[in-house]
């Protein structure tokens, strides 16, 4: 058991402290999550409803035993922009609905078959290095938010971001009792501040509160649910685009697991279940498709979070996710959150990915994995540069990249190569 959590899985930590805690996780999820539907052609509010409220449903379908956070996926945008351009949104809400069926498909096949493969499959020679890979493929989009606006480099940005990050980095290591509990939420408050006050003395527009001034306090999301609003029909291109990615996102979900499995020292693909952290994220997925949200998956940027504050509380995952729920209602305290720079962002994501990636290198300190050996060596490095440089195989439609790619040929390598012979 790791000696150094501050509040465990089942913890609850009191009323105002368990507030701010969540408000943390709700803004280091906020950016990616209203980034996906942006770039579709959906409201962010439905994004966030959704997210929510699936993040709820997997934590009682894996019975509150694996602090997990559901937002919207990146890896089903290509497929979901190409349907709305042609089927539109019913289209789009099908296949979600469909991805969410394979992973309930995957989850019968895991409860029947058991998950005695997984140790043989998921070594740590390989669950290390796709750990850091789920950390560092993410790194080059925390630095473009930090050093980049509109594509063009920009030293206002750089400026933040890192007044952002030195915030989290200060509070972390100096922080006592609950300063050093809520890093996150009072880094971003630090360069949110810092940034308007930097706006405000070189005449700059770095924070508009235009949104917030025309959003109405109440604001109900725009929900399609589109089978009551379209009708029942069938869109086969949908099933056949979107239902072979769910495949891709269940190998991050895997690693996932395993981060959460490292931080936390239990093992939930035993307790509860890999069987029933699959059926969670399906479930998921198929109320986002129901009420035409984009799919979702479990989400780095809340692990990195739990890894940095050390804090794994399934009651502070939970609270934020009906603070999700609230915000998508609320019209004012939405825009509010979008108005957040893209640079305080950036800043504070440079951490946490950081640590996600650091993670996977602890793993394999534990291990005492034998880099002598070339095996292990050619694993790793295979993992690692395949995984962060982005190789990706597309096949009529279906693209495997990243993340989900290193960890195959991960898997691949460990299962073919020969052990060396030890005897030279």
């Amino acid at each position: 058991m790791n000696t150094e959590i501050r509040y465990d899985v089942k913890d609850m930590p009191k009323a105002g402290l368990l507030l701010g805690l969540s408000f943390q996780h709700l803004f280091a999820m906020f950016g990616a999550t209203v980034l996906v539907p942006i770039l579709v052609g959906i409201d962010p509010a439905v994004a966030l409803f959704s997210s929510g409220l699936g993040t709820l449903a997997h934590l009682t379908v894996t019975k509150y035993k694996v602090p997990a956070y559901m937002g919207s996926s990146f890896a089903y945008i290509a497929a979901m922009q190409l349907l709305m351009k042609t089927d539109g949104i019913a289209a789009v809400a099908q296949g979600a609905i469909t991805g969410g069926l394979v992973y309930f498909i995957v989850a019968l096949i895991v409860k029947f078959a058991g998950n005695a493969w997984i140790d043989k499959v998921l070594p740590p020679i390989v669950v290390g290095p796709v750990v850091m890979v789920i950390g560092l493929s993410l790194a080059a989009t925390a630095v473009s938010d930090v050093m980049n606006i509109n594509g063009q480099y920009s030293l206002t940005n750089f400026t933040i971001g890192m007044v952002t990050l030195l915030a989290v980095v200060l509070f972390n290591i100096y922080g006592k009792k609950i300063v050093a509990i809520i890093p996150i939420l009072l880094g971003l408050i630090v360069g949110y501040l810092f940034a308007l006050v930097l706006g405000m003395v070189t005449g700059q527009e770095i924070i508009s509160f235009a949104g917030v001034t025309k959003a109405a306090w109440f604001h109900l999301p725009p929900m399609q649910l589109p089978f009551l609003h379209y009708g029942f029909k069938i869109y086969p291109s949908a099933i056949l685009t979107m239902a072979p990615i769910a495949f891709v996102t269940m190998t991050e979900h895997f690693g996932h697991v395993m981060v959460l499995n490292s931080l936390t020292g239990r093992d939930f693909f035993k307790d509860p279940g890999l069987d029933k952290t699959l059926a969670g994220d399906g479930l998921a997925q198929v109320i986002a498709g129901f009420f035409g949200a984009p799919p979702v998956t479990s989400y780095g940027e809340n692990i990195g979070v739990m890894a940095l504050n050390k804090i794994y509380s399934v009651y502070v995952i939970a609270g934020a996710a009906v603070l999700a729920v609230v915000m998508s209602f609320v019209g004012k305290v939405s825009a509010l959150l979008q108005s957040i720079p893209s640079p305080v962002l950036g800043g504070i994501s440079i951490a946490l990915f950081g640590v996600i990636a650091s993670s996977g290198l602890k793993i394999l300190i534990e291990d005492q994995t034998n880099f002598d050996n070339k095996k292990n060596l050619l694993i790793a490095s295979i993992i690692l540069v395949s995984g962060i440089g982005g190789l990706t195989l597309q096949i009529s439609g279906l693209q495997i990249s990243g993340v989900a790619l290193s960890t195959i040929l991960g898997i691949a390598l460990y299962l073919i190569l020969p052990e060396p012979d030890t005897n030279h």
